[in-house]
Parts: structure tokens; sequence; C-alpha cells
């Protein structure tokens, strides 16, 4: 008994220092309050005031997987996904900025968007629904879903985005100056300009 009894007082005295280390070794939460404010000082004129970009070409980044967000930052911080400006905007944020960033983002509400081109809009469903199985172009519903809503920490949401601007990411793919996802360059390398046009101004309406 005497020896269960100095058993269960180690444990007792042992258990919060244990507690202690395992708080410290778990990942902060991240702080929404300084992600937005952060965001409103380096993104806000490009993105929205809340994410909803009003720029045709400037994604709008509202309600975007977190891990998506932060995965394209830290990217434009190495250099894996090129572009000036944004390697730039990311430079002046810390990892830190980074996910209190990203969290903050996926808080806020996105708005929808509209598809414009009624000529296309048959082709662009049939692209994202179904793909071009003659080609081999998979079905952009797979890895994104029926609705655009995307698979959180995989692939990104892109209900409601800018026809312009996935125009430009899917030429980019296309045209190897986007490499930072080998399943995208797969798939736009295998598409024409009116395929790339028609599926961008569909994703815009998905809602």
């Amino acid at each position: 008994m005497k020896l269960l009894a100095s058993l269960l007082t180690a444990a007792a005295l042992v258990a919060p220092a244990l507690s202690a280390f395992a708080a410290d070794q778990a990942p902060a939460k991240p702080d929404l309050t300084k992600g937005e404010a952060s965001y409103a000082a380096v993104c806000a004129a490009c993105h929205g005031a809340d994410g909803n970009s009003a720029i045709p070409t400037q994604p709008s980044l509202a309600q975007q997987h977190p891990e998506y967000l932060a995965k394209q930052l830290q990217e434009f911080k190495s250099g894996k996904r090129a572009d000036a400006i944004m390697a730039g905007m990311a430079a002046i944020l810390t990892d830190e900025d980074v996910k209190n960033v990203s969290a903050w983002l996926a808080t806020q509400q996105a708005k929808p968007g509209a598809a414009q081109d009624k000529e296309l809009v048959g082709l662009g469903e049939r692209i994202y629904r179904g793909g071009l199985q003659d080609r081999h172009i998979a079905a952009c519903a797979g890895c994104h879903s029926p609705n655009g809503a995307g698979i959180p920490a995989q692939y990104p949401r892109l209900s409601g985005q800018h026809a312009e601007y996935t125009v430009v990411q899917l030429n980019a793919f296309r045209d190897g100056k986007r490499a930072n996802s080998p399943q995208m360059t797969g798939v736009a390398a295998k598409m024409t300009d009116r395929e790339i046009k028609a599926v961008s101004d569909y994703i815009a309406g998905l809602r």
C-alpha cells in the first residue's frame, strides 16, 4: 500500500509538468485579430477589405481554405510560385502573419459571382462536371467539388472566382509559368483557349 501511495503521489507531481510540456509543444492557435490587421495593411488594396476582390484580375480570397492560402503565400515567399508583386507582398509577412491572415480570410463570407458568356456556359459546365474524356481531361468537380467548395487542405475553393483571374491562372499552368501544381499543369496543358474561357466563366457562377 505504501508503494502504491508513493506512485500515486509521484504521478500527481509529474502530471502538471507533463501538461505544461504538452501545452508548450502544441501549435498556437491563429490570432484572427492580428490576421485582420495584417491583411488590412498588406492585402486589402488588391483583394478587397473583406477578401472579396473588386478587381477581376485579382482573386477573391474570402472563405478560402486556410491551408491552401498559407501554402500559396509560403510559395510566393520561396519563389516556387512566381509573381513579382506577390513575392514582395508575401515577403513582408512572417510565418505567424501568414497563419493569422489565412485563418482570418477563411472566416469571411464569399460573395457569389455569375457566369457572363451564355454561348460558352454549356461547354464550361460539361468540362467542370464531366471533363473531356476523349482527351483525358479530368472533371474539375472531382477535386474542387460539384459546387466549387474544394476540399480543405488539398484543393482550393473556386466558387464565384473571377473568370478573368481563372483564365490567367489556367494559361499560366498551361504555359509553364506557374509550376506549383503538377496536377493542374497536366490538366491545363490539354485545354484550348476556348475551353479555358468556358470553364473559367462557369466557375464564376458556381455556388
